[in-house]
């Protein structure tokens, strides 16, 4: 009898130290998976609209953003210490670049750069319904050495490097978005 309890006691004993190796293991495969491959997002308000929407579900690529770097109109993650935040923009602005917006459009060290991925339906509703304007003039700002200047695609209602300023290449977590909800927005930015 004592033998037959003390094996139930084992037998016990072992599934709870199964069980703590999984949790243990999982855990530790999450935490990997999110710091250098793939770290999950949630979008919050219209900043990016039309290219994204409120409440959008998805991934963002962090191994991406740390083997390729990152490139202007790339769109990433942001973290932004002052609201303890994470928010997605579009890289406009590149390091050591001084870039500045007049007449809704974008100069690169004094050259006009095309911003093409725009919904030019969107732009143009937009424009025609309020003042003329969908990017509001920016003055010259120059880059430092590791800083972006980052945009919502819904100019006149996002905050981005307008209000926040340039963010360092630290505060980009993740580059690109894989969107998997809803369903219906399913698709790869």
């Amino acid at each position: 009898m004592e033998q037959n309890e003390k094996t139930k006691k084992d037998k016990i004993l072992n599934e709870v130290i199964s069980i703590l190796k999984i949790v243990v293991f999982s855990f530790a495969f999450v935490y990997l998976m999110q710091s250098f491959f793939f770290k999950p997002i949630q979008v919050e308000g219209n900043s990016m609209y039309p290219t994204l929407h409120d409440n959008d579900v998805g991934f963002t690529n962090v191994f991406t953003r740390n083997v390729n770097g990152i490139q202007r109109f790339d769109i990433v993650i942001v973290y932004v210490p002052a609201s303890d935040k994470y928010l997605v923009k579009r890289v406009v602005g590149l390091p050591g670049e001084t870039i500045y917006y007049s007449q809704n459009k974008l100069y690169v060290n004094g050259q006009y750069v095309e911003e093409n991925f725009f919904d030019e339906n969107y732009v143009n509703e937009f424009m025609a319904s309020i003042d003329g304007y969908f990017t509001s003039d920016v003055e010259s700002i120059t880059l430092g050495s590791n800083e972006y200047f980052l945009l919502g695609d819904n100019r006149r209602i996002s905050s981005d490097s307008r209000r926040f300023g340039p963010f360092t290449g630290d505060q980009i977590i993740g580059k690109g978005v894989f969107i998997f909800f809803p369903f219906n927005h399913f698709r790869i930015r």
